[in-house]
């Protein structure tokens, strides 16, 4: 009928009792491979799937290893390690917005258009680590990780801190950013002083962060402590009288060295100029030099009782022996040599109270030609002392063939050889030491290399009593007297060597010292370089910080007094 729909024509029971195991087959065939892959997962690819799920959600993780301590000799901490947090990002994870990058340098303490550049460039460069602020205060630190950016990570190190500052960094000396050893011991036993990373089994989220310690790899193994024999407190003592001196004569360097002179260890080495090794930001490299250890100058007046050392020690003179100075100088070839003025007949005594440089030229040209030059290569000069330290100097000591006789004579009186401030130190000590020397050193842990007798107790002190004359009136020394105590030593004023190889109108002002003369316990060398003004003398420059440092360490050390009353007045 027209208007009417046709009737659907209704599917047979049989099609639909068809269908039916049809959609069952299907449904079957669907779950056994289902179940096919499950087992395939579990049994046949579960090693493969669980190493590919473990290398995207296992890591192993380094645990920082502590650098060990330095220390001085009393157990005072010269330099130490603290910890501190790295902030690292990965920047194909970091989808920080602007205002969050804002932020972010904000807790960071940096520019902001310094760290989008940094994110920016690393970004384009598909770059998987970067670092946005190395050595954080962990507190600080937190903050950061308080503003929960993707791809923001913490890195767990250690910093070095130097507690001395300017007092001790030249002797510690400093690491790099990564806590490698640049400098000084730092440098020289970096080795020692570094322990071995460890290593742990870590399980971290999707986010790649941290939330559980699966087991321990490796324990860290930290680094060993080196113990000096460096005092604290003489080293700071020693370094602000340097200090003060430089800056009083507008002097360009000086160096302080102290030893005691019983054992030959270090008490105290300081120079100047120094530098805060905590704040490296406007290093002057110039200024990290030892210059106690490395520098080396001709040693000048400060070598005469050691000449008179080498004669007694000899045989050819005696103690009380006298020499003829006059007229006050003498010519050998072209070359002459003088005197302040003509002292007449001196006494072994009297060459070093007044210091007379034609009086060691005559007994040393009195002597083999080898006499002075082979005892002062016994004292140390000239070679290693054997510090350990990098870049330590050797210096120079030629031995004079007979026919140089304007060498053998300027040697008696420390010219034409170099030097550095521990080895005239040694050399000094082997005097105050009764004639034992004693090799010097730095470490405290280091066992003493057997000792060497150089000449006789009873030369060497008598010696000592020599240089006494030098602080007494009438001495070239006398500013380097201490109330209450027996002080021996010697001035020099070294003219400096130009750089045409002739000598400059610039001086070093020197004073080797020994105190206290009846049981000689510190042996002190100072030098001033190039000071300004009208006093430029080593017994003017040098001598009154000598005085200065040695009654303040003599008093620390409780070392009593051997000044008697009578002598005082």
């Amino acid at each position: 009928m027209s208007g009417q729909s046709p009737m659907r024509e209704q599917p047979s029971s049989a099609i639909i009792g068809f269908r039916y195991p049809i959609a069952l087959i299907v449904l079957a065939i669907a779950a056994l491979m289902l179940a096919g892959r499950m087992i395939q997962l579990h049994i046949a690819d579960r090693e493969f799937l669980q190493e590919q799920g473990d290398n995207r959600s296992v890591r192993i993780d380094e645990i920082p290893a502590y650098r060990g301590m330095i220390l001085d000799r009393n157990g005072e901490p010269l330099a130490v390690s603290t910890p501190v947090t790295t902030v690292w990002a990965n920047p194909k994870r970091f989808n920080a917005t602007d205002a969050q990058v804002r932020k972010l340098a904000e807790k960071l303490s940096i520019p902001y258009s310094s760290l989008k550049s940094k994110l920016m460039w690393a970004q384009e460069n598909a770059k998987g680590f970067i670092y946005l602020k190395r050595h954080m205060i962990p507190a600080d630190a937190e903050e950061v990780f308080d503003l929960k950016l993707k791809g923001v990570y913490a890195k767990h190190e250690y910093k070095r801190y130097y507690p001395a500052h300017e007092m001790a960094a030249h002797i510690v000396g400093f690491t790099n950013i990564d806590d490698i050893g640049q400098e000084g011991l730092e440098l020289a036993f970096d080795e020692f002083l570094t322990g071995e990373i460890g290593k742990k089994k870590i399980l971290k989220d999707r986010r790649g962060l941290v939330f559980r310690d699966l087991q321990m790899i490796q324990q860290p193994e930290h680094g060993k402590n080196l113990e000096l024999t460096i005092d604290l407190k003489l080293q700071f003592m020693a370094y602000r009288e340097l200090k003060a001196a430089v800056d009083q004569h507008n002097a360009k360097t000086g160096a302080v060295v102290m030893l005691d002179a019983k054992t030959g260890e270090v008490l105290a080495m300081v120079n100047q100029p120094s530098f805060n090794p905590n704040d490296r930001s406007q290093l002057d490299v110039a200024a990290t030099k030892n210059r106690a250890l490395i520098d080396l100058f001709e040693p000048g007046s400060t070598v005469k009782p050691l000449t008179i050392a080498a004669a007694i020690a000899s045989g050819n003179y005696k103690a009380d022996d006298v020499i003829n100075t006059a007229p006050g100088y003498m010519r050998l070839g072209s070359q002459t040599i003088r005197d302040f003025r003509n002292y007449g007949d001196l006494s072994m005594t009297g060459i070093i109270t007044k210091s007379s440089n034609v009086g060691v030229a005559r007994i040393a040209l009195s002597m083999a030609e080898d006499t002075v030059a082979n005892f002062l290569q016994q004292l140390g000069l000239g070679q290693s002392t054997g510090s350990g330290f990098p870049g330590e100097g050797v210096g120079t000591l030629v031995i004079p063939r007979a026919r140089e006789k304007a060498r053998i004579a300027t040697m008696a009186y420390g010219y034409g050889l170099s030097v550095t401030s521990l080895q005239l130190a040694q050399a000094y000590q082997v005097i105050a030491n009764k004639g034992l020397k004693k090799p010097v050193r730095i470490l405290k842990s280091v066992e003493a290399l057997p000792a060497e007798q150089l000449m006789p107790e009873k030369m060497a002190q008598a010696v000592v009593e020599m240089m006494e004359t030098v602080t007494l009136p009438g001495g070239t020394g006398t500013r380097a007297k201490v109330p209450g105590y027996r002080v021996a030593g010697k001035t020099g004023t070294v003219h400096k060597i130009g750089s045409s190889g002739g000598y400059d109108y610039e001086y070093m002002a020197v004073f080797a010292g020994i105190a206290p003369v009846s049981d000689p316990r510190i042996v002190t060398i100072i030098w001033v370089d190039s000071p300004s003004g009208q006093e430029y003398h080593g017994g003017e420059v040098a001598a009154p910080i000598f005085g200065r440092i040695m009654g303040n360490a003599l008093r620390y050390l409780n070392v009593p007094p051997d000044k008697i009353e009578e002598e005082e007045q």
